[in-house]
């Protein structure tokens, strides 16, 4: 169903480009912009593993320089990656006290899977190892490729929009309206970018119940999701708003974010668990 729903989003998004480049741009104003977005997420896609890991300090796990972390992670993370049938991703090790996880690489061949200190800290060894399935769960589905696709659907849109805006105002100027040059500028980056929103929850649903299937219970990652959201309040995390999307546990959002939130709220993604287990 979560498969069904990413390609029905994903399709819509499409639509949108599609409308905004016949209503605008015509052919040549679609390609433009499509062409530019395709460009920026290509290097995003390629570079986005380097990027993240960087801006998040992360420092890579080794039996040398992290023993205690190496001989815990490792094992489990191996064991994982053999039930889903993946390679062994990187291991990194993230400075900060806010329990949370993240994966990142093009490809599962490409691929790394970071933990915060802090989550290290907290988690028991199951609700641990539910985190790790969790984002081993992204590297299985692809879930960084369709990201990629969203945001280039959803960049093609903006630039359109603003396309459509300056060649709207020269049109008023003619006697034609001005509401749909404004409906263009502000509405349709909003609805791309709520769009962009609902394919990352889905995934996240997605991810949640990969790892209950390959962890065989649903209680670690139930127990791990409701740790992660008590801890938030106590140690908000500290990231980038472009990183946001990609823990396992957003940074907090009040008020009308949880409108452009990455991720479902901790109730409904434990209903889930439990739902799909019942």
């Amino acid at each position: 169903m979560n498969s069904i729903k990413t390609v029905v989003l994903l399709g819509t998004l499409s639509g949108f480009l599609l409308l905004l480049g016949q209503s605008f741009g015509g052919r040549q104003g679609l390609l433009l912009a499509l062409g530019g977005a395709v460009l920026m997420n290509f290097f995003s896609y390629f570079f986005s593993e380097k990027m993240a890991l960087a801006m998040s300090g992360a420092q890579r796990v080794s039996g040398d320089e992290h023993p205690e972390i190496h001989r815990r992670l490792e094992p489990m993370v191996a064991r994982l990656t053999r039930k889903m049938d993946l390679p062994m991703p990187r291991l990194w090790v993230l400075p900060e006290e806010s329990p949370n996880a993240f994966a990142t690489g093009r490809n599962p061949a490409h691929s790394s899977v970071a933990v915060s200190a802090g989550l290290l800290e907290v988690m028991s060894d199951s609700e641990l190892e539910a985190v790790v399935a969790h984002e081993l769960g992204h590297i299985l589905h692809r879930d960084i490729l369709i990201s990629s696709v969203a945001a280039t659907m959803g960049a093609a849109i903006t630039g359109l929009a603003r396309f459509g805006m300056f060649f709207g105002g020269r049109r008023d100027d003619e006697g034609e309206g001005h509401g749909g040059g404004i409906f263009m500028l502000f509405l349709a980056p909003i609805a791309a970018l709520l769009i962009q929103m609902a394919v990352s929850r889905t995934r996240e649903f997605s991810a949640d119940a990969a790892a209950a299937k390959y962890t065989g219970s649903p209680a670690g990652l139930v127990n791990a999701l409701r740790k992660l959201d008590s801890w938030s309040q106590r140690i908000p995390m500290e990231a980038s708003p472009a990183m946001s999307h990609m823990y396992i546990f957003p940074p907090m959002l009040g008020g009308l974010g949880r409108l452009f939130s990455t991720h479902p709220s901790t109730e409904q993604r434990i209903a889930a668990l439990l739902g799909q287990h019942a």
